[in-house]
């Protein structure tokens, strides 16, 4: 009986060694099953310890949403959280498309550079240039880009100055209350830096204005369709129905966020996907069709000489240029129940992306974030 037990016992060893042997070879690559991707050992271990994290924030701080990590292109890592819908109790899965909030403003600037890129604007360009009965002077394409228009926010004088709440407002109709309204400015133009949704209401608004066509459709077809993001759209009162799989925003104790008149306008917010479209944009950018890379180096260089050179702003991105070597592009929005993280380390090629949809404690800082990847 104790031989068979010590044949046992030895037979159990040699499995277990012949496992640490294959895992720990350098050689060696692990496939992810939940990814379908080949992943080193490091990858995996690193896998692994954010997945710990995020588990810990699911189930600590309610995190709620889906998750990606990629270096290079590939995924080293994604997940789901929580549910899209509360109500029927729909799970969040990888197809769940999110509201991005101002996580939106960089594909706005990127469809500005497409349009420069094509000679049809400059970034010089007065925003009178388009509508010439707008009465704020001096402000240029890029001070929008830059946020330093010194506009106000239309977020606070639509709530005053626009009378019909049980309908959403729309670009068009915030320019015309500009016009019409002439809300005090907050500031003269190229002043300072002063972060104001109005800035890609008006850009969005210009997009339309040269091309002709709605900024959803223009989007759609030069953007979207281009990249392959077949799960990515944006918001308008009629479309928002023919989608599947939308998640609803839930504030802070689960309640459902409430629809506002203030969804209709886009270019500051506005886009819904899905964590593996965004990964699309991220590689878009980096091989950089169709906006050249050229265009897009402008676009990641800090425009603002009184902002700290780790927290700076350049053409619709947030910019951390305290390494040269590996610069740190970023946006980050609420919105209503939505909650999202765009974080992409140039120098590494490291992407992190988080779309949430109920906007609680689970919150998290790029430098966190960063540092668990590396």
């Amino acid at each position: 009986m104790l031989k068979k037990y010590a044949a046992l016992f030895i037979g159990l060893i040699s499995v277990i060694f012949v496992f640490l042997y294959k895992f720990y070879s350098t050689d060696e690559t692990i496939i992810s099953n939940e990814n379908k991707i080949a992943l080193t050992k490091e990858q995996v271990l690193k896998s692994n310890e954010i997945n710990k994290y995020f588990k810990h924030k699911s189930k600590v701080n309610g995190f709620n949403g889906n998750v990606l990590f990629a270096e290079n292109g590939n995924i080293i890592y994604e997940n789901s959280f929580g549910y899209s819908d509360l109500g029927s109790k729909t799970k969040n899965d990888l197809n769940t498309k999110f509201q991005l909030a101002s996580v939106s403003k960089p594909f706005t600037a990127y469809a500005i550079l497409l349009l420069k890129q094509r000679n049809e604007l400059n970034l010089d360009d007065s925003v009178q240039q388009y509508f010439p009965d707008f009465p704020y002077n001096g402000i240029t394409i890029k001070l929008l880009l830059i946020h330093k228009s010194g506009l106000p926010e239309y977020f606070y004088f639509t709530e005053k100055l626009w009378n019909e709440k049980d309908k959403e407002i729309t670009n068009s109709d915030v320019i015309n209350l500009m016009i019409d309204k002439f809300p005090n400015r907050y500031f003269l133009p190229d002043k300072k830096y002063n972060y104001i949704n109005t800035n890609y209401c008006i850009l969005a608004a210009i997009v339309e204005k040269i091309t002709g066509d709605s900024f959803n459709e223009f989007m759609k077809e030069e953007i979207f369709e281009e990249l392959g993001m077949k799960n990515t759209f944006i918001y308008n009162q009629e479309n928002i129905s023919s989608y599947k799989d939308i998640a609803v925003g839930y504030e802070r104790e689960k309640i459902k966020a409430q629809d506002t008149f203030l969804n209709g306008v886009v270019g500051d917010k506005g886009v819904y996907t899905t964590v593996e479209d965004m990964l699309k944009f991220d590689q878009a950018l980096y091989k950089g069709e169709p906006v050249q890379s050229e265009i897009l180096e402008e676009a990641f260089k800090p425009m603002h000489e009184k902002l700290l050179i780790n927290d700076n702003y350049g053409l619709g991105w947030r910019i951390n240029a305290e390494d040269s070597t590996n610069k740190i592009v970023y946006h980050t929005g609420w919105w209503k129940g939505f909650r999202t993280y765009f974080i992409r380390e140039l120098g590494k090629k490291k992407t992190i992306i988080i779309l949430s949809n109920l906007s609680n404690k689970a919150k998290f800082g790029t430098k966190e974030l960063i540092e668990l990847f590396n």
